[in-house]
């Protein structure tokens, strides 16, 4: 009897490359994406910027911003077809495990109080809200608050 090997995602680096696959996938999921120019920034600041790959389709990314013993989880995301099948744990995960090694003591985040998949996704690993930061996020009425989640590592 023979195994047969599977092809599991891997994480990776995020490239200049990536951006035009990272960008359909933000401008899929959100209403008011980033820009490629954030992503570029991102890269060019040394941020955390990993893909996650199934051969060549990507199905998500995050960026992480490290520095002084704290982190913060800038963007978090998964490709719509690919969502509630555990990516956004895996990588939400990767993201925590990479916050440690690089010294962070905690890592932070906003999310909508209208995004309720995130918010049970955080919830479920521990973040708990530390503030509420009005009018953040822009929205198509207008602004929307930002729940404001923290984690300790």
């Amino acid at each position: 009897m023979s195994a047969v090997l599977k092809d599991v995602p891997r994480l990776a680096a995020m490239l200049e490359s990536d951006l035009d696959a990272v960008l359909a996938i933000e401008c899929a999921v959100y209403s008011h994406p980033w820009t490629r120019g954030n992503f570029a920034d991102s890269l060019r600041a040394a941020y955390a910027c990993r893909t996650w790959r199934l051969g060549g389709e990507l199905l998500g990314y995050f960026v992480v911003m490290v520095a002084a013993g704290e982190a913060h989880l800038l963007n978090l995301s998964i490709a719509a077809a690919q969502q509630r099948r555990g990516h956004g744990s895996v990588l939400l995960r990767e993201a925590l495990q990479l916050a440690r090694s690089r010294g962070a003591r905690r890592l932070t985040l906003e999310v909508r109080p209208s995004n309720l998949a995130g918010k049970a996704l955080y919830e479920k690993f521990g973040f708990a809200r530390i503030s509420l930061r009005r009018g953040y996020y822009p929205a198509s009425g207008g602004r929307e608050d930002a729940l404001v989640l923290g984690c300790a590592l």
